[in-house]
């Protein structure tokens, strides 16, 4: 029993000076976590080096785009061939995609040697080698006769500016093969594969090692956004936003970036983490200087570097009692297959020393346990090395996210990796440590990265299938230049119909008189009454207004309006607007002033007098009883009588669009024609007298209100609705009415946009086919969203953030779906807007007889203000219709309220006049 005591006591000794005796002789091999924490920050660096346009050609991570955009979502079917060239074998594959749902994945392969003679040959005669290999396959598994679109997977650093198309940078690992370097490999591929008659493939994507890995494991794990390879080179890739790739064109989604981070430290950044072994290792190597990092790691470089340590141990006399072998003194005589059995738990020992006996070595029991613990060094550092640089990767994703804590899935492969006894466990625990902050699984790619580029392929068929439904869609609302100059004449024969006595009746766009017959000309002064009724919310201001100076003030209060008053009856209505006129003088301390009003009512109405006008139809949601035919200024005089309280002098009543143009006109004396982009679209100007039949004299002008809502009611512009405005037509409260209004106001956008995405989704194109019962709900959507949505400041990820406050659960690329629709539809009313306004512009320019136009127009409403593109958009379809008319838009700052008490102002005044008269 002593004995054994004493054994066991000898060996554990043995053991510990073995390890110090290592330990020492390998001291700057060992990292602390110091080290590697600074490591971590300098591969950061290096990947916004390899990121930026200005500094990526000096950086040695060369952070290349993959135009890999989309991760499986489990929707990918079909047949699709894989080649894998770039390890010690090659590989061709056929992958079964089932139907959608299923995630299910069959798979045939066929291995072929890749001889030194073809890898390090004539670059011609190895792609001439792989399209006999592929041809071989076909007919081994009779798939001759169909076209199969096929994916590359090749892993060595390649520049991409598409899919499908690859210019190799550098050979690596051991191939040399000639005259392939800066030239595209996917079409060397091609032509050696032409040269077979019998076999049709469409080659569809040429994808990295490291990326198929990702792909292969996202098809499982749909939080799969990085890969890495530790075989027998090393590499990693990972999702990146489009927004921090200078490098590619587009602000949108997200790409996958391959890091290339074998290249890490070829700028001397990594010199005082390299030993004098990792140096002797280098300048053996078939390409010194270059790869360090992975020269540090991979699978290629792990038995050697262990060689030339035990050869350097020899040397000085603390191995082997200072004997060396010829096999020893042979480079590439350990191979990391044999670090690894060397590593094994119980068996190690025993293995090293078969291993090092083979290599003409006499071992004892000490150099044994000596040569266990190199190995367990060299291979430690790389797993830590790895680490690192892979919390550099998860930081970055991280902060990308704007997240405290990251939930993702790393995507694993290689030799290295999957042989090594030790490696997984040692790397998951160091990452762990380097990212506390990072919930990360690690995910062992099952059937390696040939699967991966089966998938991208299959990614990529789906997504060029779905972009082309998609493109469908949004060219619906795409407008040629003939198409929106057609608008424009149709809408100016319905301006002449509206002027006209005998067909008025039927005109679409009523071309309603105001009887607001002048403009301010800045002598207007004293305190008036606005009101603003149009939406659903009601205001009641208070304007004074001081000649000379052009100078008003305005006091106002907001009051809602309930939708049970809004669609109750008129007389509910009216109560409530004069119940709302009493807070607000009592809150202004007015109870007995008896001031003038201005009322603008924002609907059309037919006037025979400056304060009269008759309901012709309720618009925006309003469905009062009891109104439509009948004089409003008359109901709201009543309903202030039965109230009893006050009286005012109701002098005016107005058309939003009218106060938006009395309110610049005040401004700037060429204003004279106003414009409403908000709830509702609506248009006014001032037109010649002579030209309106409908009122009595031809001397100087007057305001028309145009109610160019209604204008299409009559079919003139059913060839470019589509299907989805007429879903939103038949859901409103007047179906057949408003068409134009309908393609371009603030209240049906929106709802445009849902009718869209419901028909995407149900297409499998949005939201993995899933509509949600928010989806369903009507007004869900609305025009708000369109403009936060199409803000260029927005990140994709607040975009996805508004879809989820609408229980819409979006991916990136749904993300920029939605974008796109929103885009394409804001983008047409825009258009649509330009194309009524350049009718306008261009019947002025040519009643007045004029080469050209200089005029300004009175703008408002929350689509013109709030969204990002539509003034502009607006603004240019103007000057393309209507070239020889100058026109600037002016934003009304206080709106229809202030026009309104101007209106009222001007009123006053040439009643003022008429009785000096």
């Amino acid at each position: 029993m002593f004995a054994v005591h004493l054994m066991a006591f000898y060996f554990t000794k043995l053991k510990e000076d073995q390890i110090k005796k290592v330990d020492r002789f390998l001291y700057h091999m060992r990292l602390s976590d110091e080290t590697l924490l600074d490591i971590m920050a300098r591969f950061q660096a290096e990947m916004q080096k390899g990121l930026g346009k200005d500094t990526n050609p000096t950086a040695s991570v060369k952070m290349l785009p993959t135009f890999v955009r989309a991760i499986p979502d489990g929707s990918e079917k079909g047949e699709f061939l894989s080649l894998d060239l770039g390890g010690s074998k090659f590989r061709v594959l056929k992958v079964q995609v089932s139907e959608e749902g299923k995630r299910n994945v069959q798979m045939e392969s066929q291995f072929y040697p890749t001889p030194n003679e073809i890898i390090r040959g004539n670059g011609s005669e190895l792609f001439e080698y792989v399209a006999d290999c592929l041809a071989d396959f076909m007919k081994t598994k009779g798939l001759k006769h169909k076209k199969l679109p096929l994916g590359l997977t090749f892993s060595f650093p390649c520049r991409q500016t598409k899919l499908e198309e690859g210019i190799l940078l550098s050979w690596t690992k051991k191939f040399k093969a000639r005259g392939v370097q800066d030239t595209d490999v996917v079409d060397c591929l091609a032509k050696a594969i032409k040269k077979h008659k019998d076999i049709d493939v469409d080659i569809l994507a040429l994808v990295n090692d490291t990326v198929g890995t990702m792909m292969t494991c996202a098809y499982d794990d749909p939080y799969c956004e990085v890969g890495v390879i530790i075989g027998t080179g090393t590499n990693a890739c990972y999702m990146e936003d489009m927004s921090n790739i200078d490098l590619v064109e587009g602000d949108e989604g997200r790409m996958c970036i391959n890091t290339e981070w074998g290249a890490f430290g070829d700028d001397g950044a990594l010199e005082d983490i390299r030993t004098e072994f990792d140096r002797e290792l280098d300048l053996g190597s078939l390409n010194p200087g270059k790869q360090l990092f992975e020269k540090m790691i991979s699978g290629l470089y792990l038995g050697e570097l262990v060689r030339i340590i035990l050869l350097k141990m020899a040397k000085a006399g603390l191995l082997f009692g200072g004997k060396k072998s010829s096999a020893l003194h042979t480079k590439g005589k350990i191979e990391t297959r044999h670090v690894a059995a060397m590593e094994k738990y119980k068996e190690g020992l025993a293995n090293t020393r078969e291993i090092l006996t083979d290599l003409g070595l006499e071992p004892s029991e000490a150099d044994c346990i000596a040569v266990q613990h190199v190995c367990t060094i060299v291979s430690f550092r790389s797993a830590n090395l790895c680490a690192a640089a892979l919390a550099a990767i998860l930081t970055r994703l991280r902060e990308n996210k704007k997240l405290v804590r990251l939930r993702t899935t790393v995507g694993m492969d290689g030799t290295v990796y999957k042989i090594h006894p030790q490696y997984p466990k040692r790397l998951h625990k160091v990452v762990r440590k380097l990212v506390p902050n990072c919930d990360v699984r690690f995910l062992l790619s099952e059937s390696g990265s040939t699967k991966g580029a089966a998938m991208v392929t299959a990614v990529a068929s789906r997504v060029q299938t779905q972009r082309k439904q998609i493109d469908k869609v949004l060219a619906l609302f795409q407008l040629t230049q003939e198409q929106l100059k057609a608008v424009q004449g149709k809408m100016r024969t319905e301006f002449e119909y509206g002027l006209k006595r005998d067909t008025h009746l039927l005109a679409t766009v009523k071309m309603l008189p105001t009887y607001v017959c002048g403009m301010p000309d800045g002598t207007e002064k004293g305190k008036f009454l606005a009101l603003d009724l149009g939406g659903t919310n009601f205001r009641v201001l208070l304007v004074k207004i001081r000649s000379g100076r052009r100078s008003v003030r305005m006091y106002n209060k907001i009051f809602a309006i309930p939708l049970e008053i809004m669609q109750g009856t008129g007389e509910e209505l009216f109560d409530h607007i004069v119940q709302c006129i009493a807070d607000f003088l009592d809150y202004m301390g007015l109870k007995g002033a008896q001031l003038p009003l201005g009322f603008t009512f924002s609907f059309p109405c037919r006037q025979t007098s400056i304060d009269k006008g008759t309901l012709i139809e309720w618009t925006k949601g309003f469905k009062a009883t009891d109104c439509e035919g009948e004089d409003v200024v008359d109901m709201l005089r009543e309903a202030i009588k039965r109230r009893n309280e006050f009286d005012l002098d109701i002098v005016a009543i107005v058309n939003d669009t009218v106060g938006t143009m009395m309110t610049c006109g005040y401004e700037d004396p060429n204003c004279e024609i106003g414009l409403i982009a908000g709830t509702g679209s609506n248009m006014c100007y001032m037109e010649e007298m002579k030209n309106i039949e409908l009122v009595e004299g031809d001397e100087g002008k007057m305001c028309i209100n145009t109610e160019w809502g209604g204008f299409g009611d009559n079919g003139c512009i059913d060839d470019i609705r589509t299907q989805y405005d007429k879903k939103v037509d038949e859901g409103s409260l007047n179906p057949g009415k408003q068409r134009y209004e309908k393609m371009t106001s603030g209240m049906y956008l929106g709802e445009i946009v849902r009718q869209i995405l419901i028909d995407l989704t149900k297409h499998g194109l949005l939201f993995r086919g899933q509509i949600s019962e928010r989806l369903r709900t009507r007004g869900i959507f609305e025009t708000k969203f369109l403009s936060q949505i199409e803000s260029d400041r927005l990140a994709l990820l607040q975009v996805r953030r508004i879809l989820q406050q609408l229980g819409l659960d979006s991916t990136c690329e749904d993300s920029i779906v939605v974008k796109e629709v929103c885009g394409a539809v804001s983008r047409r009313a825009a258009q649509l807007y330009g194309a009524g306004l350049a009718a306008i512009v261009e019947k002025r320019r040519e009643d007045q007889g004029l080469e050209n136009l200089k005029v300004t127009v009175g703008v408002d409403g929350t689509l013109y203000k709030l969204h990002p593109h539509f003034s502009r958009i607006l603004q240019e379809t103007v000057k393309e219709l209507a070239p020889r008319c100058d026109v600037t838009l002016m934003l009304s700052e206080d709106g229809s309220g202030k026009g309104a008490a101007l209106i009222t102002a001007v009123a006053k005044r040439l009643q003022q006049a008429q009785k000096e008269k």
